[in-house]
């Protein structure tokens, strides 16, 4: 069933598009959450404050290194705002395409999506945020690469099974 975007009321915006896209957007927060602080302190040796004031530090700057538990608090804040951005990102292109709506109404098609979508979202993110933010160009290197591929199971597919998979009551799909 095909979902067009402009035929969305007021009402039904909130009973069908809202709720999908915070699910997604929580679910992604927390899947990244735990897949990148995980990463970091066992197999980087860092820690989990350091993680999120590494986040914080991207818009702020070097300072948030140093910041303490606020620090801390705001790149876990940023983390979820980037995270409701790309679930945003991906309702919009749902909402508007048929091919990616018929494409992930499969298992194998919400793979095959995320294993584009994460991709993309991690170049964004790496070669354009935060280059343009911090004036630093990425080093890309296996942890780069680690990313990379970690935003298809940890990032991308929460956002395009939750979004594109969600049965809303009994009569969906």
């Amino acid at each position: 069933m095909a979902v067009d975007a402009l035929s969305y009321s007021a009402p039904s915006l909130r009973s069908s598009v809202l709720p999908r896209l915070v699910r997604a957007w929580i679910t992604t927060a927390i899947s990244d959450g735990i897949f990148s602080s995980v990463l970091v302190t066992v197999f980087y040796g860092s820690t989990f404050a350091r993680l999120w004031q590494g986040v914080a530090s991207v818009p702020l700057g070097a300072k948030a290194l140093d910041g303490g538990t606020g620090a801390v608090l705001t790149g876990i804040l940023i983390h979820f705002c980037v995270a409701l951005t790309w679930s945003t990102v991906f309702l919009l292109i749902w909402m508007s395409s048929t091919t990616i709506q018929r494409t992930v109404s499969s298992w194998g098609g919400v793979l095959t999506v995320a294993s584009a979508y994460g991709p993309c979202i991690w170049m964004i993110m790496s070669l354009v945020v935060v280059q343009t933010l911090t004036h630093k160009p990425p080093t890309i290197n296996f942890r780069w690469w680690v990313q990379f591929f970690g935003h298809i199971p940890f990032v991308a597919f929460p956002i395009v099974a939750t979004i594109g998979r969600w049965r809303i009551g009994p009569a969906a799909r």
